[in-house]
């Protein structure tokens, strides 16, 4: 089988996370600049097998449209001209503050609670969990 890679997009880093290839587990991958995502991208496909990109897409219980919504769209666009992959964009809302907990949670003292890299990559790491459990009901 093949991966599932999942993004947790920001303006400033982007946060990965991956499954292994039987699509069981999440695992956090790294967190990339914005500006090198897709040579950072280009070299993990070419290494490794994806089949699907999940990206978070943080829903408004409005309904009405963000402009960090609008950013992922343009994101996504470009992802789908560079690689040959199925995309799907997947509700985020509180990934962020999860992943803080969870750290919380985890015993990490307060100065490595203050790595934003390292949210981000949990953020992905939930993102992709939380997919998972809706692909296997």
């Amino acid at each position: 089988m093949s991966r599932i890679l999942a993004i947790d997009f920001g303006t400033k880093r982007i946060g990965l996370a991956v499954t292994d290839p039987d699509q069981i587990i999440a695992t956090p991958l790294d967190t990339v600049e914005n500006s090198k995502i897709y040579t950072f991208l280009q070299d993990y496909f070419s290494q490794e097998k994806v089949e699907l990109i999940v990206v978070g897409f943080p829903e408004r219980s409005d309904g009405s449209q963000s402009e960090i919504q609008k950013k992922i769209l343009t994101f996504v666009q470009k992802l789908k001209e560079k690689f040959d992959k199925k995309v799907v964009l997947f509700d985020e809302r509180y990934t962020s503050k999860l992943a803080f907990q969870a750290m919380i949670d985890g015993g990490l003292k307060k100065k490595k609670r203050r790595d934003k890299a390292m949210i981000d990559r949990i953020s992905a790491t939930i993102l992709l969990q939380d997919y998972l459990k809706t692909i296997i009901k």
